[in-house]
């Protein structure tokens, strides 16, 4: 369990943060970019959740939040430390079988769609879009350290579980916004 007594240590005054292995890395650190957009991802997902009034969506947003700290903190993690908190393939196959379970109430799409309709989905789109980006830099972490599978497949099914979700409480796709093509 987690306490803290006090939020501030002064141990990053220098501009590195420490991992859970007790190594020190620079602020700028590409683990530490990919940590924080996890971070700000986490908190889109949180604004999202204030505008859903409780259902499958806001239940399974409150599971990916905790998901996300997990992600965290296996992202924190380098290397093979005992006892580890990491993502698991069955927090991946959780998503997958979430994205089917709102996916088959939804109309096939007919065409792209821009993100908005109601606000509830108009933020989950935003959620998602922070989704890809955090999903490339930890694509770019991979490229110059150890990532797990899971961890890459798990950011990458939760864009497309947000995508999905947007598009199940935009009145499951009736109020989804169509892209019109040359349309401006």
């Amino acid at each position: 369990m987690v306490k803290l007594n006090r939020i501030y240590t002064r141990t990053g005054d220098s501009g590195t943060t420490g991992l859970v292995d007790g190594s020190r890395v620079s602020k700028a650190d590409p683990r530490m970019e990919a940590i924080g957009d996890v971070d700000e991802a986490n908190s889109a997902i949180g604004v999202a959740r204030t505008a859903i009034e409780g259902g499958p969506v806001a239940e399974e947003l409150a599971r990916i939040q905790n998901d996300m700290f997990d992600l965290g903190a296996d992202l924190a993690t380098p290397g093979d430390i005992p006892g580890a908190l990491r993502v698991t393939a069955a927090q991946v196959e959780r998503l997958e079988r979430a994205i089917d379970t709102l996916n088959a109430e939804l109309e096939p799409l007919t065409s792209f769609i821009l993100p908005g309709g109601v606000p509830a989905a108009a933020h989950l789109h935003l959620a998602r879009a922070i989704v890809r980006r955090t999903e490339r830099a930890v694509v770019a972490l991979a490229g110059g350290a150890e990532v797990a599978a899971p961890v890459l497949a798990y950011v990458n099914r939760l864009s497309d579980y947000l995508f999905v979700a947007g598009r199940w409480v935009n009145q499951k796709g009736a109020a989804d916004v169509l892209w019109v093509p040359g349309g401006s």
